[in-house]
């Protein structure tokens, strides 16, 4: 039996990075990520549904979404399984979050915080099969690859390839990362003599300190994402067989597509039978509620 929280649930990590009396730990962790030439001491939990700029009503919703103390917008995303276009989709959120800054008026000079999104992905995204554990995105001159603007800065942290043992760990991000990973099959949690964020860590996530009502919520999470991950697994297994039968680079690729769409649309009404509104859909597949009228 588990004695730690799966935070790749969306309970789960709300509850460890979500809520104000735990920043210390999203504190600690978007230190140790991020390394800002001045530490991050507090930051603000804004609203995670930011309404559209344009008319055609489309919805951006984060998992987390936060300013700092000097102004700066963070937002983190855990995203279980790859999506079509999802750097895209990555890309718009970040952009969103610059335009967002713009005042009316002629008095603003376009003075712009900085922007940093966090994706914690639990895949290896194909295209990119040689990025490390922590990527940075960010704008570069291509000549020189000096930095065009420090404004916005993407983190892709691809959780499988968190491979080393405990005594192998050489930093504190990679502890972060490897706590996360294990966390549902840990015992004891590791590291709490090096450094006394993960005895915190430890009392968040652990399943005995949960009240009943927040275990039922826990519960419930937990088996939505234990459902998308079984059909996960079984829409690639059927993608890469159908990929096989029509050969196997260009049928790979086309296996996968179609696997994505089967699995997104079995998700989305396997979670509508589990009684599921479609505002809490849209939160936890990515597809805006409009999209969902159209998925039966």
């Amino acid at each position: 039996m588990a004695k730690y929280i799966n935070p790749f649930t969306d309970a789960g990590f709300k509850r460890i990075f979500g809520q104000e009396v735990n920043m210390d730990l999203l504190l600690d962790f978007l230190n140790d990520l991020i390394e800002p030439e001045e530490p991050f001491i507090h930051v603000d939990f804004l609203d995670k549904e930011i309404l559209p700029h344009d008319t055609d009503g489309r919805r951006l919703i984060y998992d987390i979404h936060c300013r700092t103390s000097t102004g700066e917008r963070i937002l983190v995303e855990m995203q279980n399984a790859t999506q079509t276009y999802f750097r895209d989709r990555s890309l718009y959120y970040m952009a969103s979050a610059i335009a967002g800054q713009g005042e009316r008026g002629r008095d603003w000079k376009f003075s712009l915080k900085k922007v940093y999104g966090v994706f914690f992905l639990n895949f290896v995204m194909t295209d990119f099969p040689e990025l490390p554990l922590k990527a940075v995105a960010s704008l570069r001159f291509e000549e020189s690859q000096r930095p065009f603007s420090d404004k916005l800065r993407m983190f892709y942290i691809t959780l499988p390839l968190m491979t080393k043992r405990e005594e192998e760990i050489e930093t504190d991000f990679e502890r972060w990362i490897y706590v996360l990973k294990n966390m549902e099959t840990l015992t004891e949690m590791p590291f709490k003599d090096y450094k006394k964020i993960f005895g915190r860590l430890e009392e968040v996530s652990n399943l005995a300190a949960l009240t009943p009502q927040e275990r039922q919520r826990y519960d419930a999470s937990l088996k939505v994402y234990r459902d998308n991950m079984a059909v996960l697994d079984y829409a690639e297994t059927q993608g890469h067989e159908k990929g096989l039968a029509e050969g196997l680079a260009k049928g790979l690729a086309k296996g996968r597509s179609e696997g994505e769409q089967t699995m997104l649309h079995t998700i989305i009404n396997r979670m509508r039978a589990q009684g599921y509104n479609e505002d809490f859909i849209s939160t936890a597949t990515g597809v805006s509620v409009e999209d969902l009228k159209a998925i039966k």
